[in-house]
């Protein structure tokens, strides 16, 4: 781990506010089950199945109740809340019809142009049941599946829940992937039907979405395409196409909820497939117990709060936290379909304060883009509605949690920084809103889960870097991968039966979690393994830097080199001398054994657009590969600056 997270981190510690650690939901939780600290509620769910069997009874309603917790006589296939009948839709949906709920606000949604509209739950329930009428005449049914192709609008969610509410599997494709991808996943899934988007907004342009639906589709076994007027771009309708109006058209607002099966799937989530065949990840309608209660205990939400996780619905993160737990809770929540900094820097901040955000979940990535834009636009709006935030989608290094936490925050908000999967489904190791904090570091395992860090010997090791694995199952866990059971098997899981997450991790002596990286992203040089997010954290923690790629390439005596890619704040001029004093704070932050070989100023990093820093592509352009597809990428003009960069200097 890097020297400055140690600075920064393990020695510097926060401590939530008294009156928020009082008034908790976990604290309320532990007050009603006479648990008399945290401690003891850490050490009494290490029984996972007293633990689990006890919080569902406040999360969830069964049609028919189950006769155990869970199975594991099948192990690593594990069986929740068996022999019960369930589906997550009843508790999204239809318990809150005929309470205050209701009319509630569901979906505060805003596009990218500031038009904005709001939907109640009683608005949400009639649209989805509308859909799920139509697909029913479509010929859709329990255990088919819908690929949905679409962008951050409220039809998105809608088409989810109408999948689900009728037994159909719903496997969402990010909009910003590529026809081919969007392909694959259509052939591996059997998908009959396709909703879609003529298009969306994107700083301040219109993609043609429904085009590169077209594509996609041929050669499949695609029967329908359903598109969604959204932005009134002329699209070619087809034989089998038609538009959601006419889907709907004339369709009721009641519809049965099918009743489901515990291991019956609700979603298949294809990972990235940067390498190898994208695994087809499934999770099963119970899966709601882990994600309802760990956003509510992680972000402690109450009925006032307004809620704004900023991921894409086309990931994991936007599935359980900004479709499935927050309607579960009957939270209202923010949907915002365009860029983060579209037109001005302050597009989010602005937002927050003009909908009164109460709590916030956003990336580290989007923190350190709005660091490089520089601090005086996070001063333009009155943001004290905020009371908590949190990050996802990769760890946070302590100079942006230090950002954020200032800037953001005031110097108010607890940090919740959460560590999860699409393979886990929910927070794993997260902190509370009662725990002190480590800045860059995930705090702890959640009541109810289990982790350790593994050495090369499957030991359990502390204080040293090894393989984070979770040592025992939970509800919200992947139920296996779209029929390849085998592959489940061998992917994930050792002799013990341990879950193997595939990233790196150190836990200190206090049993907080600090997570460096992917295990595949690990450099050797010269025999010792450095992680690709530690350097990158030892740069970005200069204040001159904004954003860095680090990677490796081929060294005939180290065996592998260290090369930087680094974006510097607005306003700083690159040159031999910065090269040098940034190769120098690598040193004084993990060693010189760390140091960058050589470093290359860009202006933009090439990302996806839930802004992942895409090493695999720098580190294709470095050592002259073909950089493949970058269809996916927000700006794939990046990858031209770093070819012509690399062109220049060599």
């Amino acid at each position: 781990m890097a020297k400055v997270d140690v600075l920064l981190g393990e020695k510097r510690t926060f401590y939530p506010p008294k009156e928020m650690v009082s008034q908790s939901n976990v604290k309320q939780w532990m007050d009603a089950h006479d648990i008399p600290d945290i401690e003891t509620l850490y050490q009494r769910s290490q029984d996972i199945e007293w633990f689990w069997g006890e919080v569902e009874k406040d999360l969830v309603q069964w049609y028919s109740p189950y006769d155990k917790v869970l199975d594991s006589s099948d192990a690593p296939f594990f069986h929740w809340f068996t022999n019960s009948k369930y589906n997550i839709v009843h508790d999204a949906l239809d318990r809150h019809m005929g309470t205050p709920t209701q009319d509630k606000v569901a979906y505060i949604f805003e596009s990218e142009q500031g038009n904005v509209s709001t939907l109640t739950y009683r608005d949400l329930y009639n649209e989805v049941n509308r859909v799920a009428n139509g697909l029913k005449g479509l010929g859709v049914g329990k255990g088919d599946r819908v690929a949905l192709y679409m962008p951050m609008i409220p039809a998105l969610p809608i088409a989810m829940l109408a999948c689900a509410r009728i037994g159909a599997v719903h496997s969402v494709v990010f909009s910003g992937f590529s026809p081919h991808a969007l392909q694959d996943r259509i052939k591996d899934s059997g998908a009959k039907v396709l909703i879609t988007a003529d298009g969306f907004w994107r700083k301040g342009k219109v993609i043609n979405l429904k085009t590169l639906a077209d594509e996609a589709v041929k050669d499949t076994g695609i029967e329908h395409t359903i598109c969604y007027a959204w932005a009134q771009c002329d699209v070619p309708m087809r034989k089998h196409d038609m538009w959601w109006d006419e889907l709907v058209k004339g369709q009721p607002t009641e519809c049965e909820t099918e009743l489901m099966d515990p291991d019956d799937p609700l979603f298949i989530l294809y990972t990235s497939g940067t390498t190898g065949k994208p695994k087809g990840v499934v999770h099963v309608h119970t899966y709601s117990v882990g994600i309802a209660l760990t956003l509510k205990w992680v972000f402690d939400l109450k009925p006032d709060d307004i809620w704004w996780c900023t991921a894409d619905i086309g990931w994991i993160t936007g599935h359980s936290y900004i479709v499935y737990a927050p309607l579960m809770l009957g939270t209202t929540s923010v949907l915002y379909e365009g860029a983060p900094a579209h037109p001005e820097p302050n597009r989010q901040w602005e937002m927050i304060a003009r909908h009164g955000v109460t709590v916030f979940y956003t990336s580290p990535t989007s923190i350190r883009m709005h660091m490089r834009f520089g601090d005086e636009w996070t001063q333009k709006d009155d943001m004290s509605c905020l009371r908590l935030l949190g990050t996802v989608g990769e760890p946070i290094n302590p100079e942006a949690w230090m950002w954020f936490y200032e800037n953001i925050g005031k110097r108010r908000c607890p940090i919740m920084d959460t560590w999860w999967q699409t393979e886990t489904g929910c927070f794993v190791i997260s902190p509370l809103p009662v725990l002190p904090l480590k800045p860059g570091s995930a705090t702890r395992p959640l009541p109810g889960f289990n982790a350790e860090v593994h050495d090369s010997d499957n030991k359990a090791v502390v204080d040293e870097g090894g393989s984070l694995v979770l040592t025992s199952p939970w509800p919200s866990m992947l139920h296996t991968l779209y029929n390849e059971p085998r592959r489940y098997v061998e992917h994930y899981w050792n002799e013990n039966h341990d879950f193997v997450s595939g990233d790196i991790a150190r836990v200190d002596s206090d049993g907080y979690f600090w997570v460096q990286g992917r295990g595949d992203d690990v450099l050797n040089v010269s025999g010792h393994r450095i992680g690709n997010s530690e350097v990158e954290s030892a740069l970005v923690s200069h204040p001159l830097v904004s954003e860095a790629a680090v990677v490796g390439r081929p060294d005939d005596i180290k065996g592998e080199s260290i090369a930087a890619f680094v974006s510097l704040k607005m306003g700083v001029e690159p040159g031999d001398e910065l090269v040098k004093t940034l190769r120098d704070h690598v040193a004084r932050e993990i060693g010189k054994i760390a140091r960058p070989d050589v470093i290359y100023f860009v202006n933009d990093l090439p990302k996806t657009r839930s802004g992942k820093i895409m090493r695999r592509i720098v580190r294709s352009a470095l050592i002259s590969k073909e950089v493949g597809d970058i269809s996916t990428l927000a700006n794939p003009e990046a990858v031209k600056e770093i070819e012509d960069v690399l062109s220049k200097n060599k």
